[in-house]
């Protein structure tokens, strides 16, 4: 595309004189629809003219170009440049990319990221090469212990770090760049560390000189080397870890933010980018980091009070990067919300303020229309700071304070009335200050509902909590309490739910991220009060594990359930982001219980039922077990060598098998394994096949029980394995089938109805399953069956006599229904593994007849409400007379009960009639024996 295309946007010239200049300098064969653009450009900015006559015949030529090659054009001699003429190469260098990116802005034919990007390539260019060229000098002169030349492409180690906008690609027309300049210590040794930061300070002082210093040529960019760590104590080139060891201890939200958009420019690259993995935690933190609003908030008003920006806007003289409704409001925005949720979601790590913005709407942080707004008005800006920047060449981002310069920048943005050009200019400012401005200023705290002299007395106490310690928790909370205790007074017993919500702040550790998530997110505020009112079990626990409401806000949090390979995928990328075995198994956990509470709080906020709840707790168990079972198994393999033979097939048994758990549900599995003949592992610490298996079974409990910093995933219970707490914890597939064809109780042939392959060898998993299918015809068919099951259910029930609002034991309670649908599905032979589909197997079958499969599916079904909300509810022991108001509502809620005493009565009277049935079935002579 050519300039005479794009000519639409062509200031007008403001000095005319100059602009007859301008166009003298160019010479007779300028094309003459390029002379408006040039006399434009002449007419409006001295610098701009200085440009046109020093550059004249290489513009003349450039101008006929493909623009997108005029870059390269420039940049890509440097390379053969020694340190010598390097200088004024760059400087050369600049002169032409400033020209040209300078007449491609105005006639429209580069947008303003081609521009930006253009300047930043140059800058890019500019610091590698006076790196590489100063570190080869350091080598040659023996000032870099153990260094060659084979070590210049790498610059010895030195990395340059680009920040603010050089490392987001987004350079003004004419910035200054910030630097951050370290090395790798690795690299060095001992004392040889010492002297090479002696030489690495050396280079970095010569590159800023080389960069900034002012020539007869100019200079290159005005260099800043103040962002690194602890500037004003802190040479300008400090190792990789010293700056890690300040970024850990003491980085501050400011330096997080700036590392969004930081980036190796120059000298060792790919060290510069392991590096900043190693500070990914630091600047992306795991959890939802609200309290950042409140720093980037008080950053701002600091900067306003400092550089005198408050009050109303007025044009003149009002800075367009700093001042209300400026360039740094926009900026402030988007990164703000890149550290609140960047942790969690690594797509919103965008460098560029665009890209972020756009980014933070795809994942539903912004509203599109937003986004959109905010983007043309950061546009808008950025082109009226390059023109102002163009004028003069200097740093500058303030509006001019007199009428006439008014009037030349009116002309250089290609406005044709400057009053229309500052009404509109005026009016964009004030559209970024009321889009940013809610979203920074906390709002004032109302006055909050009346309180008893009770619940005075309970908030009272609240100074005392630890959550309460610091002035800025103390702040923050001052500002959310009125919506705290207004929503908490909208409960059925208002007391009851505040000594529930007292529950929950005094058991919380710390307060500001917590206070900060409420004040950003009323949701939040809801979600507690319906908690608090329903369950101070559950409130408690929240005050423990608050990490789990980042989840709420984080996007998907009520989006449809994903499904078994879903969670599998997202566990392991989760898992992947981590560096090492223990913080992948403590971000399984962390990760797990987001989704675990998400399942609780649909199911507590209605939006499932029972029965959804129980197969969401089902699939992500098994989403963990298969997610985790490949990371053990690299773990184990690292220290003892491959799986000998085939290997290992974990099977869920039980609930678990049947793919249906509740809240506090453990995990029943067994472990079997084929060791093909392989005797001995063939790792660095070989194990023999049968240790090998045993210790990964424990491997594997271990990190599924294992208390860490975020809890553990579950308890395990591997007693259904072969003999029981006696047999060995994993076991050869041989010697499974001889045991269950052999040795097994009638117990364990009804355990196994259940099984299911979770993890493993798929193979070997195919071969238990047709071992469980055939196994189960034959064993149903023993005449000793019923009578079996009949001794274990008195046993059972001699221990376990139920009653009251009592689901799991008891006669004709759940554990009673599901072992009489375990024994129908044996004696049938079926490969059913649900209580619901054994019960109507045994119909099938002619066990059960359809009255008796009715009454007791019934009964399951209401018997599971109450059991599974109970257990949400962290209730073992459900009793109606003691549980909490809230709590009580929400389980009649769940089983369609208008009072306690109907749900009672239904409740005895349909374990009653399961009670006979089961009795009369465990009684009765099968048709075939059974």
């Amino acid at each position: 595309m050519d300039f005479s295309a794009r000519l639409t946007r062509c200031p007008l010239p403001y000095d005319t004189a100059a602009a007859a200049e301008g166009l003298r300098l160019m010479g007779d064969d300028l094309p003459a629809a390029l002379a408006p653009l040039i006399a434009g450009a002449a007419g409006c900015s001295p610098y701009l003219k200085d440009l046109i006559a020093r550059e004249a015949l290489w513009l003349r030529e450039a101008l006929g170009q493909d623009p997108s090659r005029i870059t390269a054009g420039v940049l890509d001699p440097l390379e053969g440049c020694s340190l010598a003429d390097l200088p004024e190469a760059l400087r050369e260098a600049k002169r032409r990319i400033a020209l040209y990116a300078g007449l491609a802005d105005l006639g429209g034919v580069w947008s303003l990221e081609e521009v930006t990007l253009a300047l930043t390539a140059l800058a890019d260019r500019a610091v590698d090469l006076s790196v590489k060229r100063l570190v080869a000098d350091e080598i040659r002169r023996g000032k870099l212990p153990g260094q060659t030349v084979d070590d210049i492409p790498t610059a010895a180690g030195y990395v340059v770090l680009a920040m603010g906008k050089m490392g987001a690609g987004e350079l003004n027309y004419s910035s200054d760049i910030d630097l951050i300049c370290l090395f790798d210590e690795t690299r060095y040794p001992g004392y040889d560390a010492q002297e090479a930061r002696t030489a690495f300070i050396r280079v970095t002082r010569k590159m800023a000189a080389i960069l900034s210093d002012v020539t007869s040529g100019g200079y290159v960019f005005r260099t800043d080397l103040r962002l690194r760590p602890d500037a004003s104590v802190t040479p300008v080139c400090i190792s990789m870890a010293a700056a890690e060891q300040y970024y850990e201890s003491v980085g501050r939200t400011w330096e997080r933010a700036a590392y969004i958009k930081a980036r190796p420019c120059g000298g060792d690259l790919a060290a510069g980018w392991r590096f900043l993995d190693t500070l990914r935690p630091f600047v992306w933190r795991r959890h939802l980091d609200f309290a950042a609003i409140q720093d980037a908030h008080d950053m701002r008003l600091r900067i306003r009070d400092h550089k005198g920006y408050n009050g109303p806007v007025v044009l003149e003289d009002h800075n367009m990067k700093l001042g209300i409704g400026g360039i740094r409001e926009i900026e402030f925005f988007t990164q703000t919300r890149q550290l609140i949720a960047g942790g969690r979601d690594p797509d919103l790590r965008d460098r560029t303020t665009v890209g972020g913005l756009q980014a933070l709407a795809t994942r539903g942080w912004i509203p599109a229309d937003v986004t959109a707004e905010l983007t043309a008005l950061y546009r808008h800006h950025r082109e009226i700071e390059h023109r102002l920047q163009m004028v003069r060449d200097q740093q500058t981002q303030r509006l001019p304070t007199s009428a006439e310069e008014f009037d030349r920048l009116a002309r250089f943005c290609g406005a044709p009335a400057t009053e229309v050009f500052r009404s509109e200019l005026k009016a964009k400012l004030l559209r970024v200050a009321e889009l940013t401005e809610s979203f920074f200023a906390p709002g004032e705290a109302a006055s909050g509902p009346a309180l008893s002299e009770t619940a005075r007395d309970i908030v009272e106490a609240w100074s005392r909590y630890p959550a309460l310690r610091s002035a800025r928790g103390r702040e923050i909370f001052t500002r959310v309490r009125p919506r705290i205790l207004s929503r908490l007074a909208q409960a059925a017993n208002p007391e009851e739910a505040l000594l529930a919500f007292d529950g929950f702040l005094s058991g919380l550790p710390a307060g500001v991220q917590i206070f900060s998530l409420f004040e950003a997110n009323e949701t939040l505020i809801d979600l507690i009060a319906d908690i608090a009112a329903t369950s101070p079990e559950l409130s408690r626990y929240l005050s423990r594990n608050s990490a789990v409401l980042d989840a709420v806000i984080g996007g998907s949090f009520f989006a449809p359930w994903p499904g078994v390979p879903d969670l599998i995928f997202a566990l392991g990328e989760a898992m992947a982001q981590e560096s090492d075995y223990e913080r992948r198994l403590d971000r399984a956990r962390s990760w797990m219980k987001e989704w675990h509470f998400r399942t609780g709080v649909h199911h507590l906020r209605g939006l499932i039922d029972a029965f959804e709840a129980g197969k969401q707790y089902a699939e992500l168990a098994e989403a963990v077990v298969a997610a985790l079972w490949p990371v053990v198994l690299a773990e184990f393999a690292r220290k003892h060598g491959p799986q000998p033979g085939p290997g290992a097939v974990v099977l869920g048994m039980g609930s678990l098998g049947a793919g249906r758990l509740n809240a506090g549900s453990d995990l029943d599995l067994i472990m079997l394994y084929e060791d093909g003949g392989v005797e001995m592992s063939s790792g660095p610490r070989p194990l023999g096949a049968r240790v090998y298996y045993a210790r990964l079974t424990q491997a594997l409990v271990t990190a599924l029980t294992a208390q860490m910093s975020n809890g553990r995933l579950y308890e395990v219970d591997m007693r259904l394995r072969p003999s029981g707490r006696a047999g060995p914890v994993a076991t050869a597939f041989a010697a499974f089938t001889a045991y269950q064809r052999d040795e097994a109780w009638t117990w364990e042939h009804l355990a196994l109805t259940r099984a299911r392959a979770l993890a493993g060898n798929l193979a070997l998993g195919e071969e238990a399953e047709a071992f469980r299918r055939s196994l189960l015809v034959t064993k149903g068919q023993g005449s000793a069956v019923r009578q079996d099951v009949a001794d274990m259910r008195a046993r059972l029930l001699l221990h376990k006599p139920g009653g009251g609002w009592e689901a799991k034991s008891g006669p004709g309670r759940m554990m009673d229904i599901e072992l009489a649908a375990q024994t129908c599905a044996l004696i049938a032979g079926d490969p059913a593994r649900r209580v619901e589909a054994q019960l109507r197997a045994g119909l099938r079958a002619g066990l059960l007849s359809k009255a008796e499969e009715n009454t007791l599916a019934t009964a399951l079904r209401l018997l599971w409400r109450v059991q599974t909300t109970a257990r949400l509810l962290e209730m073992p022991d459900p009793d109606p007379d003691r549980m909490a108001e809230g709590a009580r509502a929400f389980i009649l809620r769940e089983c369609g009960a208008a009072d306690a005493a109907e749900l009672a009565a239904r409740l005895s009277a349909l374990s009653a009639a399961a009670d006979g049935i089961i009795t009369a079935f465990l009684a009765r002579r099968a048709m075939a024996g059974g």
